[in-house]
C-alpha cells in the first residue's frame, strides 16, 4: 500500500472525511464518511499528521502545484515560494483556489468502496485483536453511511465487484451480504436496532472460516469431503467466538449460529435469531452464486434469484422473495441483454422487479458504444430479454464512468 503522510495540522476536528486516515503501518484509523471527533487522541493525530493512500492526495497536489506555478510566473523568490508551500500545507490543505477554509479531499465512490473492502479484509482476518468489536462497528457504520446516501450506486459497485474475481472472497462476500441484508430488512420494515443486529451478523457469519474461505475460493477444483467437514459447524464456532469477545446480542449470535441451519417455512413464527438466520441463509446463497471461484464462473443475477426463490421443499421462499423484492430480479450492477440486441449494466432499480434502468454498453452490432446510453426497460424494444453472467459481456466495465450516471 502506497502511503503518504499528511502535513501536521492539515485537518480539523469535526471535519467529515471523504478519504480514509491510516497509521504508518496502513491500519485504518477513520474511514471515509466519518467526522473527526474532538478528543485528545484526535488532536494529537492531527498535530502529528496521519497517513492516506497516495491516490487520495491528487487533489491536494494539483492545488498546491497551481499555487506554486502561479508564484513562479509572478516572479516570486525561492524563499517566498518555500514559505508559501509551508503555509499552504499548514493551513490550506485540500482548499480550493480562493477558499478561506480547508475543504475535504474528494474521493470517488469506487475508490471509497475499494477502501472499505480492504478495511473489511483487515478486520475479519484479525478477530483476535482486542479492538476487534470497535473496528467491526466502525466498518458497519461506514458501509451503512454510504449505502444510505447512494443505495443503487452502492449496490451496483458491490454486485459488480463480487462477480469480477475470487481474490479476497471473504471480504467481498461480507460487504455484499451486509448490503443485501440492510436493503432486505428495510423492505421488511425493520427498525434500526433489528437491522443493525442483522448487519453485524452478515459481517461475522463466516468469522471462524475467513482464511479458509479465501483459500478455497482460489482452488482449481471443488472441495473434498474432508474440507467440507472442516467447514461444517462454522456458524456455531463463530457464535462462540463472538460470545467470548463479549457480544450479548442474542439476535446477532442466533443469526450467526443458524445461518446454515435455519430451515424452510414461514418467517412470522420465528424468533429474531432464527428469522435473521434464515434471511442470511438465502443472502449467503445468492451472493455465492454471483461470485466466481477459480474452479467455476459466477452466475447471472437471474440464475442467482432462481436459487433462492424456491426453498428446500420447492415452495416459494419468503426470505428469498423478500430479497428479490428489495433489489429486483436484475439488481444494479448485474448485466443484461435487451430486446433490441444491446447489452449493458443495470444501474437503478425500477418500480417492478423486472423493469430497472439499464445503461447500454454494447450495441446491437456487438461493438462497444462510445458512451453508455440509458434505456427504459418498460418499453418493449428496450425490455430485458436475458440476464447475463459477468463472463458473457465481452467488455471491461469502468465503474468510475458508470457512477457518473447517478
Amino acid at each position: 500500500m502506497d502511503l503518504v503522510q499528511l502535513p501536521p495540522h492539515s485537518l480539523r476536528t469535526g471535519q467529515v472525511l471523504t478519504f480514509s486516515l491510516r497509521d504508518s503501518a496502513g491500519h485504518l484509523l477513520f474511514a471515509a464518511g466519518n467526522a473527526l471527533p474532538d478528543t485528545p487522541q484526535v488532536r494529537e493525530l492531527i498535530a502529528r499528521g496521519p497517513f492516506v493512500q497516495a491516490h487520495e492526495t491528487r487533489e491536494y497536489q494539483r492545488a498546491l502545484n497551481f499555487k506554486l506555478d502561479t508564484m513562479v510566473l509572478q516572479g516570486a523568490s525561492l524563499s517566498q515560494i518555500a514559505r508559501a508551500e509551508a503555509d499552504y500545507q499548514r493551513t490550506d490543505f485540500h482548499a480550493e483556489r480562493g477558499a478561506t477554509r480547508p475543504a475535504p479531499l474528494e474521493v470517488s465512490d469506487a475508490a471509497a468502496w475499494s477502501d472499505l473492502q480492504w478495511h473489511a479484509q483487515q478486520v475479519l482476518r484479525s478477530p483476535e485483536r482486542p479492538d476487534f468489536l470497535p473496528r467491526l462497528t466502525q466498518l458497519l457504520d461506514s458501509v451503512l453511511a454510504r449505502l444510505t446516501r447512494q443505495p443503487d450506486a452502492s449496490l451496483a459497485l458491490l454486485i459488480h465487484d463480487a462477480g469480477q474475481e475470487s481474490q479476497q472472497y471473504s471480504a467481498r462476500h461480507a460487504l455484499l451480504s451486509l448490503g443485501l441484508s440492510e436493503l432486505t430488512a428495510r423492505q421488511l420494515g425493520w427498525d434500526d436496532a433489528r437491522r443493525r443486529s442483522l448487519g453485524l451478523a452478515a459481517l461475522t457469519m463466516n468469522l471462524s472460516i475467513t482464511q479458509q474461505q479465501d483459500q478455497h475460493a482460489l482452488r482449481s477444483d471443488g472441495l473434498n469431503g474432508a474440507q467440507r467437514e472442516q467447514l461444517a459447524g462454522h456458524g456455531d464456532r463463530a457464535a462462540v467466538l463472538l460470545r467470548e469477545m463479549g457480544v450479548t446480542d442474542d439476535a446477532w449470535l442466533g443469526a450467526v449460529r443458524l445461518h446454515h441451519d435455519a430451515g424452510p417455512g414461514p418467517l412470522a413464527p420465528r424468533g429474531d435469531g432464527e428469522l435473521m438466520g434464515r434471511l442470511l441463509r438465502r443472502i449467503d446463497v445468492y451472493g455465492a452464486r454471483l461470485s466466481p471461484r477459480r474452479h467455476r464462473r459466477a452466475l447471472s443475477a437471474a440464475q442467482a434469484a432462481r436459487a433462492i426463490y424456491l426453498d428446500e421443499l420447492k415452495q416459494p421462499d419468503e426470505a428469498g422473495i423478500a430479497l428479490i423484492k428489495s433489489i429486483g430480479l436484475y439488481p444494479p450492477g448485474s448485466l443484461v441483454r435487451l430486446a433490441n440486441g444491446e447489452e449493458g449494466m443495470v444501474i437503478k432499480r425500477g418500480h417492478s422487479a423486472n423493469e430497472p434502468t439499464v445503461a447500454a454498453l454494447v450495441g446491437k452490432s456487438g461493438s462497444p458504444l462510445t458512451t453508455p446510453v440509458l434505456r427504459d426497460t418498460r418499453l418493449p424494444a428496450q425490455a430485458i430479454s436475458v440476464s447475463l453472467a459477468p463472463h458473457e459481456l465481452r467488455l471491461r466495465i469502468h465503474m468510475e464512468t458508470m457512477l457518473k450516471l447517478y
